[in-house]
């Protein structure tokens, strides 16, 4: 299929940008690397009147340092972020996590911004934002505001970003003393996870983050737990998530993944830690 006959607006500015979103409300919708928005345009699962090109504004291909958190604007590729020479020392657990988001290919066009915009729940970036508590900067033309992760991502590829918003930047806290890991099983490496785990484990105990079960990535917080402890609380969790069978997995399999998945990251977060 091709996509519906839509408007296109290059902006040059940001404000260009947010005028246009003010303007057409819900029948606009931002173009950036388009590697998941494209195949909904050609499948005319999406049908914008307007499609607003932000990817030639210089002012959102940054990543920047700021205040103990990492800010990553809505023109920063994929790729960009994996080459960046910061990434393990500041954010490891995104370090870890990136080489499973598609391919190279892919990675070279879609942004980061982008993938949390689609909010997937089989993503690995959604799955990371909310595992290190991150926040999404939203602008429009009437002011800007920042949500966190946790209430950002409502359900399915569904968000709280209103019809006249973007995302400007996602910002990832830099935390110290921690170890981190992340593992995934899918089909093939690149495809969408059909159970990802990211772990961060502390002196204080341990922040679990499950995707690919779930309608959204869903993170818990436990007590530095051990051994049958360990094993409870992870079998709680595998239920709680109330996974439905597909045509990729059965439930009870994504439910078996959690607990071992679940367990072996969160083991080699404690490796890392040590």
């Amino acid at each position: 299929m091709k996509p519906a006959p839509f408007d296109y607006v290059r902006a040059d500015s940001l404000p260009e940008a947010l005028a246009v979103l003010k303007a057409e409300g819900s029948d606009a919708r931002i173009l950036a690397g388009g590697m998941s928005f494209m195949a909904m345009l050609n499948m005319r699962l999406a049908r914008p009147k307007v499609l607003v090109d932000i990817m030639r504004l210089e002012a959102l291909a940054t990543i920047e340092l700021r205040k103990g958190e990492v800010v990553v604007g809505a023109g920063v590729r994929q790729a960009r972020l994996l080459a960046w020479e910061g990434l393990t020392g500041h954010l490891p657990l995104i370090a870890k996590a990136l080489p499973f988001t598609g391919h190279a290919q892919t990675r070279s066009r879609g942004t980061v911004c982008g993938s949390i915009a689609h909010a997937d729940p089989s993503a690995e970036l959604p799955l990371c934002l909310m595992a290190l508590g991150g926040q999404v900067h939203l602008a429009s033309a009437a002011g800007r505001r920042k949500v966190p992760a946790e209430a950002f991502i409502t359900g399915m590829m569904a968000t709280a970003k209103a019809d006249d918003e973007m995302i400007e930047a996602v910002s990832f806290p830099v935390v110290q003393g921690e170890g981190t890991a992340f593992r995934e099983i899918a089909r093939r490496h690149g495809d969408f996870a059909i159970v990802a785990c990211g772990a961060r484990v502390s002196a204080r105990g341990i922040r679990l983050t499950v995707g690919g079960v779930a309608d959204m990535p869903v993170a818990r917080d436990l007590p530095p737990l051990e051994g049958t402890a360990l094993d409870d609380a992870l079998n709680a969790l595998a239920f709680e998530l109330d996974a439905r069978d597909d045509v990729h997995a059965s439930a009870r399999y994504r439910r078996e993944l959690v607990r071992r998945i679940g367990r072996a990251t969160i083991e080699e977060a404690r490796r890392c830690r040590a």
